[in-house]
Protein backbone atom coordinates (compact mmCIF):
# COMPACT_ATOMS: atom_id res chain seq x y z
CA UNK A 1 0.00 0.00 0.00
CA UNK A 2 3.00 2.49 0.77
CA UNK A 3 3.77 2.02 -2.93
CA UNK A 4 0.63 2.55 -4.21
CA UNK A 5 0.46 5.98 -2.34
CA UNK A 6 3.98 6.83 -3.05
CA UNK A 7 2.85 6.42 -6.53
CA UNK A 8 -0.32 8.18 -6.40
CA UNK A 9 1.54 11.13 -4.52
CA UNK A 10 4.36 11.30 -7.03
CA UNK A 11 1.91 11.20 -10.22
CA UNK A 12 -0.14 14.28 -8.20
CA UNK A 13 3.05 16.68 -7.58
CA UNK A 14 3.14 18.96 -10.54
CA UNK A 15 6.90 19.43 -9.78
CA UNK A 16 7.11 16.02 -11.87
CA UNK A 17 4.95 16.72 -14.73
CA UNK A 18 7.41 20.17 -15.99
CA UNK A 19 10.95 21.37 -16.76
CA UNK A 20 12.82 18.93 -19.14
CA UNK A 21 13.07 15.99 -16.98
CA UNK A 22 8.77 15.95 -16.31
CA UNK A 23 6.33 14.06 -17.67
CA UNK A 24 5.20 16.01 -20.50
CA UNK A 25 8.76 16.31 -21.78
CA UNK A 26 9.42 12.65 -21.91
CA UNK A 27 5.85 12.50 -22.99
CA UNK A 28 7.17 13.96 -26.20
CA UNK A 29 10.07 12.19 -26.44
CA UNK A 30 8.33 8.89 -26.32
CA UNK A 31 5.79 9.71 -29.52
CA UNK A 32 8.66 11.48 -31.38
CA UNK A 33 10.62 8.38 -31.19
CA UNK A 34 7.70 6.10 -31.36
CA UNK A 35 5.76 7.45 -34.04
CA UNK A 36 8.90 8.22 -36.29
CA UNK A 37 9.77 4.34 -35.95
CA UNK A 38 5.93 3.19 -36.58
CA UNK A 39 5.64 5.35 -39.50
CA UNK A 40 8.89 4.40 -41.16
CA UNK A 41 8.00 0.68 -40.53
CA UNK A 42 4.85 1.69 -41.95
CA UNK A 43 6.01 3.36 -45.44
CA UNK A 44 8.65 -0.05 -45.35
CA UNK A 45 5.93 -2.86 -44.29
CA UNK A 46 2.81 -2.31 -45.82
CA UNK A 47 3.51 -1.60 -49.55
CA UNK A 48 5.96 -4.84 -49.71
CA UNK A 49 3.17 -6.73 -47.84
CA UNK A 50 0.18 -5.44 -49.48
CA UNK A 51 1.75 -5.65 -53.21
CA UNK A 52 3.04 -9.72 -52.19
CA UNK A 53 -0.52 -10.47 -50.77
CA UNK A 54 -1.75 -9.26 -54.12
CA UNK A 55 0.76 -10.62 -56.94
CA UNK A 56 0.54 -13.85 -54.55
CA UNK A 57 4.68 -14.82 -54.65
CA UNK A 58 7.48 -14.37 -52.70
CA UNK A 59 5.22 -13.25 -49.36
CA UNK A 60 6.04 -16.77 -47.63
CA UNK A 61 9.93 -15.81 -47.79
CA UNK A 62 9.26 -12.29 -46.97
CA UNK A 63 7.04 -13.07 -44.08
CA UNK A 64 9.27 -15.79 -42.77
CA UNK A 65 12.30 -13.51 -43.06
CA UNK A 66 10.51 -10.71 -41.22
CA UNK A 67 9.24 -13.13 -38.66
CA UNK A 68 12.98 -13.93 -37.75
CA UNK A 69 13.77 -10.74 -36.82
CA UNK A 70 11.56 -11.09 -33.67
CA UNK A 71 13.95 -13.42 -32.23
CA UNK A 72 16.61 -10.60 -32.33
CA UNK A 73 16.32 -8.74 -28.69
CA UNK A 74 15.63 -4.83 -29.32
CA UNK A 75 18.09 -3.94 -26.96
CA UNK A 76 21.09 -6.10 -28.76
CA UNK A 77 20.72 -4.50 -31.64
CA UNK A 78 20.61 -0.87 -30.03
CA UNK A 79 23.70 -2.01 -28.19
CA UNK A 80 25.34 -2.63 -31.84
CA UNK A 81 24.33 0.30 -33.31
CA UNK A 82 25.47 2.31 -30.07
CA UNK A 83 29.13 1.18 -30.32
CA UNK A 84 29.00 2.04 -34.40
CA UNK A 85 29.66 5.01 -36.09
CA UNK A 86 25.52 6.09 -35.74
CA UNK A 87 26.36 6.19 -31.87
CA UNK A 88 26.49 10.14 -32.31
CA UNK A 89 23.00 10.28 -34.35
CA UNK A 90 21.14 11.16 -31.48
CA UNK A 91 17.63 9.00 -31.85
CA UNK A 92 18.21 7.34 -35.17
CA UNK A 93 19.63 3.63 -33.65
CA UNK A 94 16.31 3.81 -31.14
CA UNK A 95 14.28 4.72 -34.07
CA UNK A 96 15.85 2.27 -36.21
CA UNK A 97 15.90 -0.63 -33.52
CA UNK A 98 12.37 -0.38 -33.56
CA UNK A 99 11.79 -0.18 -37.35
CA UNK A 100 13.28 -3.52 -37.08
CA UNK A 101 11.04 -4.42 -34.08
CA UNK A 102 7.82 -3.07 -35.98
CA UNK A 103 8.19 -4.72 -39.14
CA UNK A 104 7.47 -8.27 -38.55
CA UNK A 105 3.26 -7.47 -37.27
CA UNK A 106 2.85 -5.18 -40.06
CA UNK A 107 4.07 -7.03 -42.90
CA UNK A 108 2.94 -10.40 -42.14
CA UNK A 109 -0.61 -9.29 -41.11
CA UNK A 110 -1.25 -7.42 -44.71
CA UNK A 111 0.24 -10.13 -46.44
CA UNK A 112 -1.87 -12.45 -44.89
CA UNK A 113 -4.67 -10.24 -44.62
CA UNK A 114 -4.62 -9.68 -49.12
CA UNK A 115 -4.24 -13.72 -49.12
CA UNK A 116 -7.26 -14.70 -46.87
CA UNK A 117 -9.49 -12.50 -48.81
CA UNK A 118 -12.03 -15.02 -51.12
CA UNK A 119 -10.36 -16.03 -54.28
CA UNK A 120 -13.86 -16.84 -55.44
CA UNK A 121 -14.47 -12.87 -55.03
CA UNK A 122 -11.88 -11.88 -56.45
CA UNK A 123 -12.24 -13.87 -59.54
CA UNK A 124 -16.05 -12.66 -59.79
CA UNK A 125 -14.46 -9.04 -59.29
CA UNK A 126 -12.27 -9.77 -62.50
CA UNK A 127 -15.01 -10.99 -64.37
CA UNK A 128 -16.64 -7.58 -64.10
CA UNK A 129 -13.96 -6.07 -66.23
CA UNK A 130 -12.12 -4.74 -63.14
CA UNK A 131 -8.46 -4.12 -63.76
CA UNK A 132 -5.66 -5.38 -61.14
CA UNK A 133 -5.59 -1.83 -59.53
CA UNK A 134 -9.57 -2.03 -58.71
CA UNK A 135 -9.82 -5.61 -57.47
CA UNK A 136 -7.33 -4.13 -54.71
CA UNK A 137 -8.58 -1.22 -53.96
CA UNK A 138 -11.99 -2.38 -54.20
CA UNK A 139 -12.20 -5.56 -53.46
CA UNK A 140 -8.95 -7.28 -51.83
CA UNK A 141 -7.89 -3.89 -49.24
CA UNK A 142 -11.63 -3.42 -47.53
CA UNK A 143 -11.37 -7.20 -46.96
CA UNK A 144 -8.06 -7.20 -45.65
CA UNK A 145 -8.55 -4.23 -43.53
CA UNK A 146 -9.68 -5.72 -40.53
CA UNK A 147 -6.23 -7.78 -40.36
CA UNK A 148 -4.25 -5.54 -41.73
CA UNK A 149 -5.44 -2.94 -38.68
CA UNK A 150 -4.92 -5.53 -36.11
CA UNK A 151 -1.05 -5.55 -37.81
CA UNK A 152 -1.10 -2.14 -36.69
CA UNK A 153 -2.10 -1.55 -33.67
CA UNK A 154 -0.06 -4.10 -32.48
CA UNK A 155 2.70 -3.16 -33.83
CA UNK A 156 1.65 0.23 -32.02
CA UNK A 157 1.56 -0.76 -28.68
CA UNK A 158 4.90 -3.24 -29.20
CA UNK A 159 6.81 -0.02 -30.39
CA UNK A 160 5.25 2.12 -27.26
CA UNK A 161 6.25 0.05 -25.19
CA UNK A 162 9.47 -0.90 -26.06
CA UNK A 163 10.41 2.69 -26.87
CA UNK A 164 11.42 2.78 -22.72
CA UNK A 165 15.01 1.02 -24.01
CA UNK A 166 15.90 4.39 -25.40
CA UNK A 167 16.59 5.45 -21.82
CA UNK A 168 18.77 2.57 -21.12
CA UNK A 169 21.16 4.73 -23.34
CA UNK A 170 21.19 8.01 -22.03
CA UNK A 171 18.52 8.90 -24.13
CA UNK A 172 14.72 10.61 -23.79
CA UNK A 173 11.04 8.98 -23.15
CA UNK A 174 8.97 7.80 -20.29
CA UNK A 175 11.92 4.58 -19.64
CA UNK A 176 13.77 7.78 -18.10
CA UNK A 177 11.59 8.27 -15.46
CA UNK A 178 12.12 4.47 -14.91
CA UNK A 179 15.59 4.62 -15.11
CA UNK A 180 15.58 7.33 -12.67
CA UNK A 181 13.50 5.77 -10.16
CA UNK A 182 15.90 2.99 -10.26
CA UNK A 183 18.97 5.02 -9.58
CA UNK A 184 17.80 6.36 -6.76
CA UNK A 185 16.22 3.65 -5.42
CA UNK A 186 12.60 5.63 -5.66
CA UNK A 187 9.80 2.55 -5.90
CA UNK A 188 6.91 4.79 -6.40
CA UNK A 189 8.68 6.28 -9.22
CA UNK A 190 9.51 3.58 -11.09
CA UNK A 191 5.76 2.31 -10.63
CA UNK A 192 4.69 5.82 -11.81
CA UNK A 193 7.23 5.28 -15.21
CA UNK A 194 5.55 1.98 -15.59
CA UNK A 195 2.25 3.34 -15.10
CA UNK A 196 2.22 6.17 -17.59
CA UNK A 197 3.99 3.32 -20.48
CA UNK A 198 1.13 1.26 -20.22
CA UNK A 199 -1.79 3.81 -20.00
CA UNK A 200 0.18 5.33 -23.01
CA UNK A 201 0.12 1.91 -24.74
CA UNK A 202 -3.78 1.18 -24.22
CA UNK A 203 -4.39 4.98 -25.60
CA UNK A 204 -2.93 4.47 -28.93
CA UNK A 205 -4.15 1.60 -29.27
CA UNK A 206 -7.87 2.97 -28.36
CA UNK A 207 -7.17 5.87 -30.72
CA UNK A 208 -6.30 3.40 -33.34
CA UNK A 209 -9.37 1.20 -33.50
CA UNK A 210 -11.44 4.34 -32.98
CA UNK A 211 -9.80 6.16 -36.04
CA UNK A 212 -10.59 2.81 -37.93
CA UNK A 213 -14.01 2.52 -37.12
CA UNK A 214 -14.78 5.80 -38.04
CA UNK A 215 -13.10 5.75 -41.36
CA UNK A 216 -15.18 2.63 -42.08
CA UNK A 217 -18.01 4.36 -41.33
CA UNK A 218 -17.05 7.24 -43.46
CA UNK A 219 -16.91 5.08 -46.01
CA UNK A 220 -19.97 2.53 -45.79
CA UNK A 221 -22.15 6.15 -45.33
CA UNK A 222 -20.35 7.55 -48.72
CA UNK A 223 -21.07 4.39 -50.47
CA UNK A 224 -24.37 4.19 -49.38
CA UNK A 225 -25.26 7.56 -50.74
CA UNK A 226 -23.97 6.55 -54.15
Amino acid sequence: MDVLGGTWRWLADGANWSGESGVWHRLAEHLLVSGSALLLAAAVALPVGLWLGHVGRGGALAVNLSNAGRAVPVFAVLALFMVSPLRSAGYVPTVVALVLFAVPPLLTNAYTGLRGVDRAVVEAARGMGMSGGQVFLRVELPLARPLVMTGVRTAAVQVVATATIAAMVGQGGLGRIITAGFNTYDTPQVVAGALLVALLALLVEGLLVSADRLLFRRRRIERSTR
